[in-house]
């Protein structure tokens, strides 16, 4: 590759810009936050090839909100998380 091939000169002038807007110190930075997005996108699309079973997670997972009212005596048969959490903010304020 010689030295006046046009993509290498459009690198160093864009290597060049950038330093000259972000600055050197916020160059490692711009790249940290470039990867950790990378890192975030890989680990979403990791999760949409492998999904989970819901009743694995709903098993191994405890339910405050439920124990919390089965606590306070609160019957949770038949109700939504609403209601659950509705009767234990009344109970709460009486």
């Amino acid at each position: 590759m010689a030295i006046g091939d046009p993509f290498q000169i459009l690198l160093i002038l864009g290597v060049l810009a950038v330093i000259l807007i972000w600055g050197p110190q916020k160059i490692p930075e711009l790249a940290r936050s470039i990867g950790k997005a990378r890192k975030e996108f890989d680990d979403a699309s990791k999760g949409l090839m492998q999904p989970t079973s819901s009743s694995s997670t709903t098993v191994s997972t405890p339910d405050s909100l439920i124990d919390t009212a089965q606590k306070l005596g609160i019957s949770t048969q038949g109700k939504t998380r609403q209601e659950i959490s509705d009767e234990i903010v009344r109970l709460a304020q009486k």
